[in-house]
């Protein structure tokens, strides 16, 4: 199992420097849609610089202007990008024909699909490599959304990645449905020692 290390602060140089310190407890760094926001492809500029040969994702939340959108992230070093499953098929058509050209990946984030099972179904076919499964970061009630799981998990054979507010505490109940890839941001980004506690994630996950 997967573990893909979310980075959604505002501050570049800060969230870099905690990258460097968690590359060896991550299989994906994932650079948050926060700091595209603030920074645009510099941010993805910046950790490739420092992280030559990690895994990055963007989580650039495509819904428009897909090949031109996933084009400038790609190209400033991200391996993959994300994509919204509501937004119209031929954009995330375009956004993976861009990702493929460039021998990059794409992500399908389900958040906001009216039928989470139905764009897991029609992912394949659009070209998608991998389906993001999550709940928002507002929402009140942890796990809630794991209950829309077997609807996904049964329409496609894509990898599914879960991110939810993941703790130690809460990690058991992730691993019960055996996704291919959890994401945690803050447990291990915000926490007194991030490199310990990306490495108890990590070894975690190896074990799964």
């Amino acid at each position: 199992m997967k573990l893909q290390i979310a980075f959604d602060l505002i501050d570049l140089d800060k969230a870099v420097e905690i990258a460097c310190k968690v590359t060896n407890s991550a299989d994906v760094i994932e650079i948050g849609t926060l700091l595209i926001y603030k920074h645009g492809a510099k941010a993805i500029e910046a950790f490739r610089n420092h992280l030559p040969q990690n895994t990055l994702l963007a989580d650039a939340k495509i819904i428009d202007r897909g090949k031109e959108a996933s084009s400038i992230l790609l190209n400033a070093g991200a391996d993959w990008i994300t994509v919204m499953a509501g937004t119209n098929k031929d954009v995330i058509h375009s956004v993976c024909t861009a990702a493929h050209n460039l021998n990059k990946k794409v992500m399908l984030d389900l958040l906001d699909s009216a039928s989470p099972g139905q764009s897991a179904l029609e992912a394949k076919s659009l070209g998608v490599d991998a389906l993001l499964f999550h709940q928002t970061y507002d929402e009140e009630q942890p796990l809630l959304f794991l209950d829309r799981w077997e609807m996904v998990r049964g329409n496609t054979q894509l990898p599914i990645h879960v991110s939810a507010k993941i703790t130690r505490d809460s990690i058991q109940h992730i691993f019960d449905v055996k996704p291919d890839g959890i994401i945690i941001g803050k447990a291990i980004t915000a926490a007194d020692n991030p490199e310990a506690e990306a490495r108890f994630f990590y070894e975690l996950c190896n074990n799964k």
